[in-house]
């Protein structure tokens, strides 16, 4: 583990080699600890811990905001010592990758961005989305019993009840059912999508000329945004490569390592 001081002097920690090459990963949640990207079947990997999660210090309200954590990215880059930086960012992360290649494009090497939230750049995901996906899933032998949680939600009752009844939809086809080791600041992520922190309008049309190498890989069966809505964000960046990992879900590298491991190694 490594330590830095960030813009506002908040020690952040990160986790991995801090070479001259690493692929620095940024967790979604938001604001889960790192620890669970650990599983990524990639090489040379530099997993930063958020302020207030795994081993980071806590830091002020206000600065949980996506848009200023931008600058804790920029503050690890220059403590790397690097010019270009490889960045990976998965679900929420994607949001803060996003932020930080349209604030510092000069700066992004290339862009990996996992079942990214569309939230950066106002694609909004409806309930008939989400619907096709989750009917799609109705030979698994837990649907049943986890519809009834998406049902609840989609009739306007959506308790942490029911939000725990559909955690079956976010694992892959034939997935086994793994250990929730997502270690969350819920308090750091009420603030990370806080008003003010985004600006999808202006994120759209940064995007627009972006000219950084990225890849966008979405889950066949990802709930949390359906597969026309992958092909919707894929639209708003000219250098992207679009790849649907078949039967993943949001977090495709546990569904089929080798499938997801081929496709970040073939990034334009």
């Amino acid at each position: 583990m490594g330590t830095f001081n960030s813009y506002d002097g908040t020690k952040l920690a990160f986790h991995g080699p801090s070479g001259s090459d690493p692929l620095i990963c940024l967790p979604g949640g938001p604001m889960t600890a790192s620890a669970y990207l650990a599983a990524l079947p990639l090489d040379n990997l530099l997993r930063l811990d958020l302020r207030g999660t795994g081993e980071s210090e806590e830091a002020p309200l206000e600065t949980y905001r996506a848009d200023r954590q931008v600058e804790d990215v920029e503050a690890l880059r220059r403590h790397l010592g690097l010019e270009k930086i490889r960045l990976l960012g998965h679900s929420a992360g994607g949001s803060l990758a996003i932020l930080y290649a349209t604030r510092y494009p000069q700066h992004v090497e290339e862009l990996v961005l996992i079942a990214p939230s569309p939230r950066v750049v106002g694609i909004d995901v409806t309930d008939d989305d989400r619907r096709t996906i989750a009917y799609s899933r109705s030979d698994e032998p837990w649907y049943p019993e986890a519809i009834k949680g998406f049902e609840q939600i989609w009739a306007g009752d959506a308790t942490p009840e029911a939000f725990d009844t559909i955690a079956p939809f976010w694992r892959g086809r034939g997935a086994d059912e793994v250990e929730d080791d997502h270690a969350t600041n819920e308090v750091a992520a009420e603030q990370f999508y806080a008003e003010g922190a985004l600006d999808p309008e202006a994120t759209r049309a940064a995007l627009k000329t972006l000219d950084v190498p990225t890849l966008l890989l979405f889950g066949e069966v990802d709930v949390a945004i359906p597969l026309n809505r992958a092909h919707e964000y894929a639209e708003l960046l000219p250098h992207a490569r679009l790849v649907i990992q078949a039967g993943a879900g949001h977090a495709p590298w546990l569904d089929d390592s080798e499938a997801f491991a081929g496709a970040v190694q073939r990034i334009p």
